[in-house]
């Protein structure tokens, strides 16, 4: 492809008051090098990126308490909403919550759509081993329906041990993600909440190749529940590209995927540019796609679902 046109939905802010929690609390492990606009404008220029819709990675800004997360919270939306108000052909947003806290998550939801108008919300897939989708949350998803919000599901590493010798980004967070889809559904957070569009990172975990397995065996588990339910529920998941289109894991996705519902993301900078570089080529050089595909998953399918952002040019 010639010219900056994707638009990408996988992309993560390290702001310096992130950076700063994660150190107070010991997991300053879990920031990749410092980020910038200028090193994001870099790569998103070498990968032919006009948009990055930028969101908090793991473990979003909740570290135990509701005071500190709420005051975190604001900061960093404060922050992001000023650098899309600077380069909105550039940058998007997906605002953070503070959940596991439901009245600090609510006001965030207020502030986030009416002072900063953010293009949608970023929840982690597990919070604690409490799973998006369990009832407790219902309240928050209640009201990103009603202002028919765009949902950025980001795992976290499982809240066991990691298997010894196993990093967790090897393959746990991609369990937590399948584990938030397949909650989701089962407790009919898709049905209940018609109004959300729910992107999940990673080209959806392993539920794309697992979908089929998920349905029959939700089905011999709880005869209540039917195949076709949970199949449709999974398939009504927006899924992005970031460490998903190699040529092993693309035919899964194309094939269970609805048409639109896939989306170009690159997972930096936790992924080094190297690697956006390999899988951004690997999608590329994807032969079972045709231009019009191809186009359909680094701009189209994202302009249908951000209204703001079609038609920007960088």
């Amino acid at each position: 492809m010639s010219g900056a046109t994707r638009i990408d939905v996988h992309q993560h802010l390290l702001p310096p008051e992130f950076i700063e929690a994660l150190e107070r609390h010991g997991m300053g492990a879990w920031a990749p090098a410092a980020w910038s606009e200028e090193g994001a404008l870099a790569m998103m220029d070498q990968n032919e990126i006009a948009t990055g819709v930028l969101s908090l990675s793991m473990p979003g800004t909740h570290f135990g308490d509701d005071a500190e997360a709420r005051v975190l919270t604001r900061k960093i939306n404060e922050r992001l909403a000023g650098l899309v108000k600077r380069r909105p052909n550039r940058f998007g947003m997906f605002a953070s919550v503070p959940l596991p806290d439901i009245d600090g998550s609510l006001e965030a939801i207020r502030e986030a759509y009416d002072d900063f108008s953010t293009d949608g919300v970023v929840l982690m897939a597990s919070i604690r081993g409490t799973y998006i989708g369990d009832p407790a949350f219902d309240p928050v998803m209640a009201e990103l329906d009603r202002r028919a919000a765009i949902i950025y599901i980001h795992p976290t590493p499982l809240a066991g041990p990691p298997a010894p010798g196993v990093h967790p980004i090897l393959a746990d967070v991609l369990l937590d993600t399948t584990r938030a889809a397949i909650n989701m559904v089962l407790q009919g957070v898709p049905r209940r909440f018609p109004n959300l569009k729910i992107i999940l990172a990673h080209g959806g975990g392993f539920l794309p190749y697992a979908a089929y397995r998920v349905a029959t065996l939700a089905n011999v588990i709880d005869q209540k529940t039917s195949d076709a339910d949970v199949l449709d529920g999974l398939s009504s998941f927006y899924f992005d590209t970031g460490l998903a289109s190699s040529s092993t894991s693309l035919p899964s996705l194309l094939k269970f995927a609805r048409p639109g519902h896939i989306l170009f993301g690159t997972d930096w900078p936790y992924c080094l540019d190297k690697t956006v570089t390999f899988f951004t080529g690997s999608l590329d050089n994807f032969g079972d796609l045709d231009l019009s595909g191809h186009s359909a998953i680094n701009r189209q399918n994202a302009e249908a679902l951000f209204s703001r952002l079609a038609g920007l040019v960088s």
